[in-house]
């Protein structure tokens, strides 16, 4: 599947309205945001447009705070967080919310976990209730344990073991890091899955999922003085604990170009590409997120139009900004046509970003770029979920939860000229790795060959 966000729809816009934005920024919303005595972040806005509430409850706990032994964990916890508290048993958690016509569901990432729930107001006493009760105690016994171990196991089977692209994306990460945790993916190693025990859940839990290490938001139907009430009510006496160790970047700069080759029974041959960026905060990161449209806006992007359209060698192609909290990749892959092989895939992409760099992008490609990005922005920020995810991300991540209104001019911003000086710094063959999927039966033709068969 297509990493980073879907631009089809988003810039056939873009070419339809081709003409400028006005440069105005949206309009601030009221929030009103405070900080619990215990450390919890609180973020409520109040909108009676729509008759419902979303609540976004983002930890700062991903897989870039684990440690070789318990990788997965952190995605595990995610799971484990919907089995019953002391409160409530195994079960409640999304029988209550669905009873009350409501929505509940969950995520982990690299840098965060966040569970995120819609629901009607009048629900939202036993929602808070559920929330600050898995936050306080959390029911953690090793039935638990083991029943969430078992269905992320087979997840990674699933995902990753038996996935192409997700054994790719894996085997890219593991060879573009050596030492920052990123080099793992959030489903973590099968063996720590295996070892992870109840101790590292219960320790994970306590440094972890802290009222100190979250953010808590709400969007939506409610009076914002009474929403307040409850949340000190419900959160406020659950102890903060010492903040969590900080992770240390202490990957080493990438001295030249990293290869590996993933032999797997398959029909085509394919290659992922992963060139080092910077973090999400950093100034070129405008411009990089703008280059993922650029290069991968669906079909109207250089890369589709290019391998799949004109040289006819791809019968899949895209490109995804994972920029993320610390140094990421800005990665690349394409499954080859029948005949085709992975070193044509990969000396076609090279020959697109040779291009780009050599003669730049048109500003009207650049604005149908910017107004993708405007478009996919626009539509999170105009749903109650979606502005609550948006104000837990830059709260949490940016410190701010005003610097969600910088995001569209900071693209805006953006020139050919800075797109062109961004790809010519990133896309170097220094900082470039790259993985190879050649099909066992290709693997076992070569071998014979060299034995003279």
């Amino acid at each position: 599947m297509q990493k980073g966000y879907c631009f089809l729809l988003l810039m056939c816009l873009g070419g339809i309205i081709s003409t400028p934005p006005t440069g105005r920024a949206a309009p601030e919303r009221k929030v009103t945001a405070v900080t619990l005595s215990n450390g919890l972040r609180v973020l409520a806005l109040e909108d009676h447009t729509v008759p419902t509430v979303a609540l976004h409850l983002l930890y700062r706990a991903g897989s870039r705070n684990e440690r070789p032994g318990i990788t997965g964990l952190s995605h595990l916890f995610e799971h484990m967080m919907f089995n019953g508290s002391a409160r409530f048993p195994p079960g409640a958690f999304d029988a209550l919310i669905e009873a009350s016509g409501g929505t509940s569901n969950a995520f982990t990432t690299p840098d965060t976990t966040e569970y995120h729930e819609e629901f009607l107001p009048a629900a939202l006493d036993v929602v808070l209730q559920l929330e600050a009760d898995r936050m306080r105690a959390l029911r953690l016994d090793r039935r638990n344990l083991e029943q969430e171990r078992a269905i992320v196991k087979e997840e990674r089977r699933v995902n990753t073991d038996n996935s192409l692209v997700g054994s790719m994306s894996e085997l890219l990460w593991n060879t573009a890091f050596v030492a920052h945790p990123y080099r793992w993916d959030t489903i973590g190693f099968m063996k720590d899955l295996d070892a992870i025990r109840l101790e590292d859940a219960r320790a994970y839990y306590r440094t972890y999922y802290a009222p100190n290490n979250a953010v808590l938001v709400l969007v939506g139907a409610f009076h914002t003085t009474d929403l307040l009430q409850k949340v000190r009510r419900y959160f406020g006496s659950i102890p903060r604990q010492p903040l969590p160790p900080p992770v240390v970047n202490s990957e080493p700069p990438q001295q030249g170009e990293r290869r590996a080759n993933l032999h797997r029974p398959a029909e085509l041959p394919a290659v992922m590409i992963g060139y080092r960026v910077g973090t999400y905060r950093d100034p070129d990161a405008p411009a990089l997120e703008l280059l993922q449209g650029i290069l991968s806006g669906g079909e109207s992007g250089r890369l589709y139009r290019q391998l799949v359209y004109q040289d006819q060698i791809a019968t899949e192609v895209w490109a995804s900004n994972e920029a993320r909290k610390d140094p990421g990749l800005f990665t690349f892959y394409a499954q080859a046509r029948p005949g085709r092989t992975a070193a044509q895939l990969e000396q076609a992409i090279y020959a697109v970003l040779e291009d780009l760099i050599r003669n730049g992008v048109s500003p009207r490609e650049l604005r149908k770029a910017q107004n993708a990005v405007r478009v996919h922005f626009e539509q999170r920020r105009v749903t109650n979920s979606g502005l609550a995810a948006l104000l837990a991300h830059y709260e949490a991540n940016w410190g701010n939860w005003r610097q969600m209104y910088t995001f569209l001019s900071r693209c805006e911003r953006v020139t050919p000229a800075q797109i062109r000086h961004v790809a010519r710094r990133v896309f170097t063959e220094r900082q470039r790795t790259v993985v190879t999927l050649i099909p066992e039966q290709a693997a076992v033709q070569t071998t014979d060959l060299r034995k003279g068969k």
